[in-house]
Formats: C-alpha cells, sequence, structure tokens
C-alpha cells in the first residue's frame, strides 16, 4: 500500500512538473507574439505618421512673381510664411524697371508680377501686344511733389523745371496732381492720357521734363521739383511727409492707381493665383504694409 502512495504521488509530482514545464514554455512563446504583433502596429503608425510628415514638409510648388525692390518685394516678403502653410514656396525676382517684368510674365519665366497699376498694364499690353491681366488690387502709393532746388512750390520761380515720369500713364497722374495744385491747367475731359502737350495754362511757363520714372529721384539736384512714383520715392528714402503735395485720397488717381498682381490672361483663377491673392490681402500683411509704410503705401483692400 505504501508503494502504491509512493508510485501515485511520483506521479503527481511528474505530472504538476510537466504542466509547470509545459506552462514556461508556453509563457514566452505567448509573450513574443504579442510582442511582435505590437511592434508591427507600432512600425505601421510611425510609418503612417512619417509619411503624414513627408506630405506635409514636402517640397513647397513654387510661385515665382517678380516685382520692384520697395514696396512691393518687402510685401510679398511679408506673405511667404502664409503661403508656405499654404503648400507654396515663394520666390521673389527683383526688377529695377517697368518693361522687363512684364515680357517676363508673358514669356512664362514668372508665375505673376507686382509693381503697376491697371491703367500701366493697359498701356503696356497696346504697346508691346501682350495678354496680361489683373488678379486682384492690392495697395495705392500716393504720387508726391519733392523738393530739388526749390524748397516750395510757392516759391517756384518763372522757367522752373518740373520733372515728371516719361511713361504714358504715370506722366498723366503727374500732371494730373500738378493741375490740382494749380501749377497747370489741361484741356477740359483730359485725364488719363495727358500729355505735357495738354496742357493749355502754364502762367509762369514751368518746363515739363520727362524722365524715366526709376531716375526721377536722382534727377532732384538737377530740377526744381520732382513728381516721383511712390515706389521710387520709397527706395530713395523719401517720406511722404516730406513731400511738398501729395495725391489727395479722393483723387481720380487713388481710385485708378491701385497697384496690382498681373498674371496671364485666362490664368486669374488658377490655384497659385488664388493662393497669391488670398495672403496678399490677409490681415497680416495689411498690418504689415500699415506698420511699415506710414501712410506712404495704403492698403487697398
Amino acid at each position: 500500500m505504501k508503494k502504491s502512495l509512493y508510485v501515485f504521488s511520483a506521479a503527481l509530482v511528474a505530472a504538476a512538473a510537466l504542466t509547470a514545464c509545459s506552462g514556461s514554455k508556453e509563457a514566452p512563446a505567448t509573450t513574443a507574439a504579442t510582442q511582435a504583433a505590437a511592434e508591427e502596429t507600432k512600425a505601421e503608425e510611425t510609418k503612417a505618421e512619417e509619411t503624414k510628415a513627408a506630405e506635409t514638409t514636402g517640397e513647397l510648388e513654387k510661385i515665382i512673381v517678380g516685382a520692384t525692390p520697395a514696396p512691393h518685394a518687402e510685401i510679398l516678403n511679408a506673405a511667404k510664411d502664409i503661403l508656405k502653410e499654404k503648400g507654396y514656396e515663394l520666390v521673389v525676382k527683383e526688377y529695377t524697371d517697368y518693361v522687363q517684368p512684364n515680357m517676363a510674365l508673358e514669356s512664362g519665366d514668372l508665375d505673376a508680377n507686382y509693381f503697376q497699376h491697371k491703367p500701366y498694364l493697359d498701356q503696356f499690353n497696346e504697346q508691346k501686344g501682350t495678354d496680361l491681366v489683373s488678379a486682384a488690387a492690392i495697395h495705392y502709393e500716393p504720387f508726391g511733389i519733392y523738393a530739388g532746388k526749390t524748397d516750395s512750390i510757392d516759391k517756384l520761380p518763372d522757367g522752373a523745371q518740373i520733372a515728371v515720369p516719361n511713361d504714358v500713364s504715370n506722366e498723366a497722374r503727374a500732371l494730373l496732381l500738378l493741375a490740382d495744385q494749380g501749377l497747370i491747367g489741361l484741356k477740359e475731359g483730359i485725364e488719363l492720357d495727358a500729355t505735357k502737350n495738354d496742357i493749355v495754362k502754364n502762367d509762369k511757363n514751368f518746363k515739363i521734363v520727362e524722365v524715366e520714372a526709376a531716375q526721377l529721384p536722382r534727377s532732384l539736384g538737377d530740377v526744381d521739383v520732382a513728381v516721383i512714383n511712390g515706389n521710387y520715392a520709397i527706395e530713395a528714402g523719401l517720406k511722404v511727409s516730406d513731400a511738398l503735395a501729395v495725391e489727395d485720397a479722393k483723387s481720380v488717381a487713388a481710385t485708378l492707381y491701385s497697384n496690382i498682381i498681373a498674371v496671364r490672361a485666362g490664368e486669374e483663377s488658377s490655384e497659385k493665383t488664388k493662393a497669391l491673392v488670398e495672403a496678399l490681402t490677409s490681415d497680416t500683411v495689411k498690418k504689415f504694409i500699415e506698420d511699415t509704410y506710414e501712410g506712404a503705401v495704403v492698403p487697398s483692400f
């Protein structure tokens, strides 16, 4: 009987040992499988995150915009971060004249340009046979009469030299400002296409000197006064507050001479154009213009 009990006990011990051994073998296998599944899930999540990050931080689509240095290029640069959030890298190409940025846009080297007002663009299209259009009005730059040899409009002597831009639309704008100040009189009904040949009253025989717009600030030492485009005045360090006279906010010029984003005809509603216009008419850019230029540049939106 004792022997049987001993054998039975031994069998129980052996069975328990076998069960324990079996359990110890299954546990690591189960843990390894769970770990592998967890690692696989984590890998998939990491891959998804990396894919999402790649899509977010991937190479941005470029928008190439031509502009004169001040204020246009400066305003564009203020919109760069906004465009980056929209998935675009803004590349600003600077020009120092009014012809090349339009020709570069027409040829496809640019996606848009930002330097001119619509009357100038219309005149350019007519003269050059280009097909460029306005996508949006961004800002307005008051023309000013700046002192050269003479420091006051009232002190202008007989025969004084007055420099004005030599392109048709900007010359008309300058002549309108001179007429508003009572310095000359223009033919009735003449506005946007006025030239010095349309002067019908010039009691003090002022000599109207036509100068390339970009060169006007440099001409101040050679003339009595000059009527200068806002952007070129800014580049030369001239302030609106220093001008002898400035266009009135209610003048024809104020309503017609807003500086625009120009694009090729048919691209006014492209995704690039819409993104560019939205960025430039944002509250961020509006505040930048108002804080930076102190009235020399006025938002048109």
